[in-house]
């Protein structure tokens, strides 16, 4: 249609357009569940695209977020970063409140390691918008997941995804956003190994749909998505120790 405009950047949520203040992409058997979860977040008082139902072509549609991607913006500050990890906290914070529906059907790449609430499951630099309102956008993987998985993932992609940074810089960043999500010790001590775990599923994910000829993913191995994720998961794993210090100073 004339009044669209395709919006890039997206790699598993099939084609997604702008029309006015809207967003449209296609609609899924999760996307019932996946639009309550969002509405229910966002009554809670989080800032998160309103979910506006379905369109005449059958589209889900939610509201369109100005502003640019985290991704294209100048690397963040402790201060930012520290305002990123709290955004997180209040989305699990909202997650515990929300019930599914029995029998709610979800699609997500990466299985989780537990069931403790509903989860964004990719919180991540290419999915946060910055503008006069910080919100995150593409809620489509969200799945029943835990604090720790989901905060893993965030924590690894906000501060260690740029693997020629030195370590003990990287782990300054890691401290701000993870005293901005205001962490327990049970947390703080668990996020170094899972940090590692989170970023071996995702290469995992990537190279199997590779060898398998599964979409998009093996096409995103292929265009330097592979080689990205085993760097970050090497990096992650390799400077354990640094991120256990700058997580809990106790340890020093």
């Amino acid at each position: 249609m004339k009044d669209e405009e395709i919006l890039s950047g997206g790699n598993a949520s099939g084609v997604v357009v702008r029309v006015g203040s809207t967003v449209s992409k296609p609609w899924t058997d999760a996307t019932p569940n996946v639009l309550a979860f969002m509405t229910a977040v966002r009554e809670a008082g989080v800032d998160v695209p309103a979910a506006l139902g379905q369109d005449a072509q059958g589209r889900q549609v939610t509201e369109f977020m100005p502003g640019r991607l985290a991704l294209d913006s100048d690397p963040l500050t402790h201060s930012e970063l520290g305002r990123v990890g709290a955004m997180v906290r209040a989305i699990h914070n909202a997650s515990e409140a929300f019930t599914p529906d029995p029998g709610a059907v979800w699609i997500t790449a990466i299985p989780s390691p537990g069931e403790e609430l509903i989860c964004h499951n990719d919180l991540a630099p290419w999915n946060l918008i910055i503008g006069e309102r910080w919100a995150f956008i593409d809620w489509d993987a969200a799945a029943p997941s835990t604090r720790l998985w989901d905060l893993a993932y965030a924590a690894q992609a906000f501060t260690l995804s740029n693997t020629q940074k030195a370590p003990k810089e990287a782990a300054q960043n890691l401290a701000a956003f993870v005293d901005g999500y205001a962490a327990d010790p049970g947390l703080r001590a668990g996020l170094p190994a899972a940090m590692h775990r989170r970023a071996a599923a995702m290469y995992d994910l990537l190279s199997s749909s590779h060898e398998a000829g599964q979409e998009p993913w093996g096409t995103m191995y292929a265009n330097g998505h592979g080689d990205h994720w085993r760097a970050a998961t090497q990096y992650a794993r390799q400077h354990q120790r640094i991120w256990v210090e700058a997580l809990l100073p106790s340890t020093r």
